[in-house]
């Protein structure tokens, strides 16, 4: 018997490519798969997005300039200006989203410094 759904097939996608990266780490945060670098979030799934944690100039520009980029509110909560979500149709396709993942995980260990 398969108990594979679509949402663990995309989050063993997802989590291929993030947890590759060195210190990153998973777990749930109010049921949704949460990405961290040391014990600050980076990363978020949410429906069929991800979140990323990115400047403010970054995610403001990211928003205007793609046309699957939208404000991060997983739950319908408040979104922040600090967080985009990138909606891909596939879970494969954020293979070509490494520039803005390696971006949202620099941020927040910068930001651990500050």
């Amino acid at each position: 018997m398969k108990t594979d759904t679509p949402e663990s097939s995309r989050k063993a996608q997802i989590d291929a490519l993030l947890l590759k990266l060195p210190g990153v780490s998973t777990k749930k945060i109010n049921g949704l798969g949460a990405y961290f670098v040391g014990d600050r979030m980076f990363a978020c799934i949410s429906g069929h997005g991800v979140g990323l944690r990115l400047p403010v100039a970054t995610a403001t520009e990211l928003q205007f300039s793609r046309d699957n980029v939208i404000p991060f509110q997983p739950g319908g909560m408040a979104s922040t200006r600090e967080w985009i979500q990138i909606d891909r149709a596939e879970a494969a396709d954020y293979e070509k989203d490494p520039p803005l993942v390696q971006a949202a995980l620099e941020f927040v260990k910068a930001a651990r410094t500050r």
